[in-house]
């Protein structure tokens, strides 16, 4: 993170000089007033110039990508991080030997991975950054497995006239379960239960006992 001080007549002045030093804008920056500008005796004779503190607002996406690096150097894992992505969407993949530890068991590692990442890069955004961390694009593969999930459970619940009840999920992986299924003029799901125990629910669309 670059930082200057940088004096002028006025606060104005030296933030002005800053930005021209740092070639950025204004709401790229912050900045400190470490001494107010004085005006000494008759106005003029002992002028004490401004004198501030200025430094470039730190990169939400950079600090992220710095801190997922750190993370997976912390936890020796030995893995390649490459970007995707742009505007508020972005993908961080890794790819590496043996990242199973790195995904745990359904996920919940790498979930928690992708929680810390998001939190550092959106401590000092203004605009919120949505960051994806996958792992041998293992995303995919559990987006896939749901939706086959999705169409056995909701093949179950037509058969047998009764409502299936699926594990606790996250919101990401309810939101796959109920889009799978969305089209459907025989089936319909939602959710119930409070977070972290939030339930999918899948039955036939006459049941009468639903709710």
């Amino acid at each position: 993170m670059r930082t200057i001080k940088v004096s002028g007549k006025t606060i104005e002045e030296a933030l002005s000089q800053a930005l021209n030093d740092l070639e950025a804008q204004r709401d790229e920056v912050e900045y400190e007033v470490l001494e107010e500008p004085q005006k000494g005796f008759l106005g003029f004779i002992g002028n004490k110039p401004a004198l501030l503190k200025v430094q470039v607002k730190p990169q939400p996406k950079e600090e992220a990508l710095s801190f997922l690096k750190q993370l997976l150097q912390d936890m020796e894992v030995k893995a390649e991080v490459e970007e995707k992505g742009e505007g508020k969407d972005i993908e961080f993949h890794l790819t590496g030997e043996d990242l199973g530890s790195l995904i745990g068991k359904r996920g919940k590692t790498l979930d928690a991975i992708q929680y810390l990442v998001n939190l550092v890069a959106n401590r000092h955004s203004g605009q919120y950054l949505r960051l994806t961390v996958d792992a041998e694009g293992y995303r995919e593969r559990r987006k896939q497995s749901l939706e086959h999930l999705a169409s056995r459970l909701a093949n179950k619940a037509l058969k047998t006239r009764q409502k299936v009840t699926l594990e606790p999920m996250n919101a990401r992986e309810r939101k796959i379960i109920h889009h799978a299924l969305q089209k459907s003029r025989e089936i319909e799901t939602f959710s119930e239960g409070k977070e972290p125990y939030r339930k999918v629910t899948i039955l036939p669309k006459d049941h009468s006992g639903k709710r």
